[in-house]
């Protein structure tokens, strides 16, 4: 279960503290430009070490490209990368090698398989998903094509919450804060809050709010492969999310149906809806509107502070981990969300090119 996508498919392969993580995309059309830089610059925004709210695991996530790719044109052939790791401190997980680490992988891994990699989690890292960036920065590419532009934004650490809907904030600013919140005062209350958990060796979780515009009417499929269903599996598929909604989501269940009902209305762009309480997909395919959605992130399960456990012999000890950790994930987690999103739309994109003549 290493392979996403119908289409569209990234297998993803590597570990935290192996030589490589990398991945092969398959599916891609021929003929697609592809922006070699671009691709590098999604990479350097879910690289670690990037601000001082972030892991100081020093890596260069340089990509390199290893087939699928000639002339700076996808072939139609699968495409071939490898990110090296280069900065590992394996000797810090050494005390960890018999021991469950809380909310981790480590119990489970040894349940399902006998074995495990205990240096940084192995597989199980959210090193792995360097594989996804570069598989969602060449679907990005992709859906340009098609008009489809997705952005992604942390809009709550904790406790605090930014309250402004989505299209009341100017989403080019996301990148002008290190925490990848537009709104500049809400920010710095987000930095805050994550800095005081580094302070006391502890971590906080939040949401990421996802915007995908341009999508025309008709990408998604009415029963198994619902485009939301399909968006859903991609973001519980990362790391350390817990949860996920679209368009009204949770709150929307407060609403009578009548208030809630996105009425037809005709425009000079023809047929919209007066509301987008349906986050723009309706029967499991795509209607037109701007597709929305949030994603829950746990606070993340590795502190640098004593807490008590078990080991593979059910002994209780203690543990007190080593490493260089996020005391938060989001403003990582950003082109981590739009790359799974990129990589949905661009396989429904693919999807629906087959579906009529």
């Amino acid at each position: 279960m290493n392979t996403f996508g119908q289409i569209f498919k990234l297998t993803s392969f590597g570990e935290s503290h192996g030589k490589a993580i990398g991945g092969i995309i398959d599916g891609c059309p021929a003929g697609l430009e592809i922006d070699l830089d671009f691709i590098q610059s999604e990479l350097d925004r879910r690289k670690p070490g990037q601000s001082k709210i972030t892991t100081q695991r020093d890596e260069s996530d340089q990509v390199e490209f290893l087939s699928g790719i000639f002339e700076g044109k996808t072939q139609g052939t699968p495409i071939g990368f490898i990110v090296r790791n280069k900065d590992q401190h394996s000797g810090d997980y050494n005390d960890l090698k018999d021991v469950f680490r809380p909310s981790h992988a480590d119990y489970t891994y040894i349940q399902k398989y006998g074995t495990r990699d205990h240096r940084g989690g192995g597989r199980s890292s959210a090193r792995e998903t360097i594989a996804r960036v570069v598989g969602g920065a060449i679907a990005k590419l992709l859906l340009k094509k098609a008009g489809v532009q997705i952005n992604a934004f942390v809009s709550r650490v904790g406790e605090i919450n930014l309250d402004k809907p989505y299209q009341e904030l100017d989403l080019s600013k996301t990148e002008s804060t290190i925490v990848r919140c537009p709104d500049q005062e809400t920010a710095e209350k987000m930095i805050a809050r994550i800095e005081e958990a580094g302070h006391n060796h502890d971590t906080v979780g939040g949401v990421i709010t996802g915007v995908a515009a341009g999508v025309p009417a008709g990408w998604g499929e009415p029963v198994f492969n619902k485009l939301h269903a399909d968006l859903g599996f991609a973001m519980l598929g990362i790391n350390a999310v817990k949860g996920f909604e679209y368009g009204s989501g949770f709150e929307g269940t407060k609403l009578s149906g009548s208030l809630h009902n996105d009425v037809f209305i005709k425009t000079e762009d023809g047929i919209r809806t007066k509301t987008n309480h349906s986050g723009g997909i309706q029967g499991g395919i795509s209607n037109g509107e701007d597709i929305y959605f949030r994603v829950a992130f746990k606070p993340i399960a590795t502190l640098l502070k004593e807490q008590q456990t078990v080991d593979k012999s059910s002994n209780e000890v203690t543990i007190n981990p080593k490493g260089r950790h996020d005391p938060c994930v989001l403003p990582r987690a950003v082109p981590i969300v739009e790359a799974m999103a990129a990589m949905v739309l661009a396989d429904h994109f693919l999807l629906n090119r087959i579906n009529k003549i």
